[in-house]
């Protein structure tokens, strides 16, 4: 029996929560023509925030959970007994219109299962972008899923039409990939990702020469990004974080995804029960960071002893601890690279204090008026007025300190001199 839209889309938008991959920061702002609608800005849409604390949306659905593939940790996998529907392309751009002119999204997020055939399924997900584009002058956010084994033309179409394309690989090994997923394959995978990549350096390219038609859109301003399932297999942090840098590498991804695997009803038993814990997705994440922007090496932030990151401390503390030997920093002399490597310290706090050293010795009141997170970074530095290191570092119960397990620490005099010293210098 065919189900009203209201129905489908309730069993749709559902279906497309498991996917994490869908931040739309990094496009090109973009405005609607006359008689157009919507409009890109530069930072994200889909549920997260902007500088200015805005949270913005995007409408998140699936074309449709019927899908060919029988992977098993997919709750809309062939064998799966969950109620199912489709979409036709026309209803998601009606859909689409619908909740942009009441003020609810600002742009499309769409993945689909696969029907018929890989080249059919993308065909699907590029006429709704190119209806969206041509038909409706719609200029927000759209990011398309794009389908491994489709033909590299409908690749390159969507490209023209979307802001980012993405292609899930799910799980960091072919191995894994091969007991769960037997439908899918890490190099045909791959081999998208690489279609992609020669797209967007072709358009930059073009733009470099001053080459570029005038017209379409770039080619997927806002890059490719991929997803990363935490916790189906028993691969380790150290070989996610391998495969995440891998993809960054070769091509040159704007984003890797980690999502926590939930289970799901009536899975194999080959699937763990039970999800591992978030904190595990969230030290991942900032893993990843300080690797992209940090300086860091993916292969320093484990150890063959724990191939798993500390569930208790952040990546940079733990690092920390274990090289205890390269601190304390002095930070009105450390380069830029070492203090990156401090403990509480930021890229953007890092900057600001290059800058304020250049005028003044910096103190801990200094460090405090430029948001480092003083409980974190103290046992690492030392500052002008001699605050720093040297009674704690070397402390057997520094990781306890540094976890708030002691109500009565040594730098608490410190920490009452920044209350009474950090506002006058922000008010000076």
């Amino acid at each position: 029996m065919e189900l009203d839209l209201e129905k489908k889309l309730a069993v749709l938008a559902d279906a497309a929560k498991y996917d994490a991959s869908c931040a739309s920061s990094g496009s090109k702002g973009r405005r609607a023509t006359a008689g157009g609608v919507g409009s890109t800005e530069g930072m994200g849409i889909c549920h997260s925030y902007t500088p200015d604390g805005r949270c913005v949306s995007l409408l998140k659905l699936l074309l449709t959970n019927y899908c060919l593939y029988d992977c098993l940790y997919c709750v809309n996998r062939r064998s799966s007994d969950v109620e199912r529907a489709r979409f036709t392309p026309e209803e998601v751009v009606r859909l689409t219109l619908d909740f942009y002119r009441r003020n609810y999204i600002e742009g499309l997020f769409l993945s689909s299962g696969i029907v018929r055939s890989p080249d059919y399924t993308m065909e699907q997900l590029v006429r709704v972008a190119r209806t969206l584009r041509v038909a409706h002058d719609f200029q927000g956010y759209i990011h398309l899923k794009t389908i491994p084994h489709a033909d590299p033309a409908l690749v390159a179409e969507a490209g023209r039409w979307a802001d980012r394309l993405s292609i899930n690989v799910e799980l960091p090994t072919p191995e894994a990939l091969a007991a769960l997923a037997p439908d899918k394959d890490l190099g045909v995978i791959r081999g998208a990702m690489t279609t992609i990549r020669r797209g967007i350096d072709e358009h930059r390219e073009l733009v470099t020469l001053k080459r570029a038609p005038k017209g379409p859109a770039p080619f997927a301003p806002a890059g490719q990004s991929t997803q990363l399932i935490v916790g189906a297999t028993d691969a380790s942090d150290a070989t996610i974080l391998d495969a995440a840098t891998t993809l960054y590498g070769a091509h040159r991804l704007r984003r890797v995804y980690y999502s926590a695997f939930s289970p799901i009803p009536d899975s194999p038993s080959v699937l763990p029960s039970v999800s591992p814990p978030l904190v595990r997705e969230h030290r991942l994440y900032q893993a990843d960071w300080l690797v992209r922007f940090y300086g860091f090496d993916a292969r320093e932030l484990t150890t063959p002893q724990a191939p798993n990151l500390d569930l208790e401390l952040d990546p940079k503390t733990a690092w920390a601890l274990r090289h205890r030997a390269l601190f304390p920093v002095d930070v009105n002399a450390a380069p830029r690279e070492l203090l990156l490597r401090v403990p509480g310290m930021g890229a953007k706090s890092v900057d600001r204090l290059l800058a304020a050293r250049r005028w003044r010795r910096m103190r801990v009141a200094d460090l405090a008026a430029l948001r480092v997170a003083l409980r974190r970074a103290l046992p690492f530095v030392v500052t002008a007025d001699g605050a720093g290191a040297s009674r704690v570092l070397d402390a057997p119960d520094l990781r306890a300190r540094l976890l708030g397990r002691r109500t009565q620490l040594d730098l608490v005099g410190v920490h009452l001199r920044v209350a009474v010293i950090a506002p006058a210098l922000r008010a000076g």
